[in-house]
């Protein structure tokens, strides 16, 4: 048992600290991987933004990175961090940071697609300043459900739904991307505040991505078959749920710092909440 928990160890991808995995794919030059692979940073400036995107696809995993926003005015602006395949059915797992002027709070916008289909958002704001230090956002994703974290709190689970009729993401290959561009038309207060250029060039930093997670190629996954018991401690996002404390710690964010919640919002679904929207009161 201890040799086929060591080598399902190894065949799990797991990419600490460094952007060895990870290849700029857009912005002529205003991205960067700088201090031997322990930084990236994306710049927007008038004329484009920028972008990366990791060199391996995953099928079911948990995504860690450390990001710091751009302080000061940001208005416009946003920094996008997601899993996604391709095609018009793709499925999306997204961070989106909002940008806002001075003084006011970033808005963390979430959301999920499956087989094409999205507007499962929520947005909240954060019991920090995202701009003055590295905080850590997660994506965990295994067949059961999809928990957001930020610095290991929960802020958001969306749970498998298949069972009655609710697309989840459990088949597509997806890659780790982000990118920074403008929005000044929606972004920010529904579009009424502009980027000011003034303030440009805008960046934000990465550090510490890991990719604890079943790299998959050529139709096959590196994790396999692998029963419950011979789960190791590393990989126990593979089943993971909330205990007590989380779920206690999500009632937290979820009462305290949401600010839009897709299931709540009965004007934009008038013949009725989503299915999933009935089963739990914390999506």
């Amino acid at each position: 048992m201890l040799m086929l928990v060591m080598l399902m160890s190894c065949l799990v991808s797991s990419s600490y600290g460094s952007f060895e995995d990870v290849e700029i794919t857009w912005g002529n030059g205003r991205g960067k991987i700088l201090n031997g692979g322990q930084l990236l940073t994306l710049s927007l400036d008038s004329y484009s933004g920028s972008g990366f995107q990791s060199k391996k696809e995953y099928l079911f995993g948990r995504i860690d990175m450390q990001l710091k926003l751009v302080p000061g005015n940001s208005a416009g602006t946003v920094t996008t961090y997601y899993l996604s395949s391709q095609g018009a059915t793709h499925d999306e797992i997204d961070f989106e940071f909002l940008g806002n002027v001075s003084g006011q709070p970033y808005t963390v916008h979430t959301n999920v697609f499956a087989q094409g289909k999205g507007n499962r958002e929520q947005q909240f704001h954060l019991w920090f300043d995202p701009t003055t230090s590295f905080h850590t956002y997660t994506i965990l994703w295994n067949p059961q459900r999809i928990i957001f974290l930020v610095d290991n709190i929960p802020i958001r689970v969306f749970n498998n739904n298949e069972a009655i009729g609710v697309p989840f993401p459990t088949s597509q290959p997806m890659r780790v991307y982000s990118s920074f561009w403008n929005a000044d038309d929606w972004a920010t207060q529904g579009g009424r505040v502009k980027t000011d250029w003034t303030h440009a060039p805008f960046t934000a930093s990465y550090k510490n991505f890991n990719a604890n997670a079943c790299v998959h190629s050529a139709g096959s996954s590196s994790c396999g078959s692998q029963s419950t018991k011979s789960i190791s401690n590393d990989q126990a996002w593979q089943t993971q749920d909330l205990d007590a404390n989380g779920r206690k710690r999500l009632r937290w964010v979820q009462q305290k710092f949401m600010i839009y919640n897709y299931c709540t919002d009965t004007q934009r679904f008038p013949q009725g909440l989503p299915l999933e929207c009935k089963r739990s009161r914390f999506l």
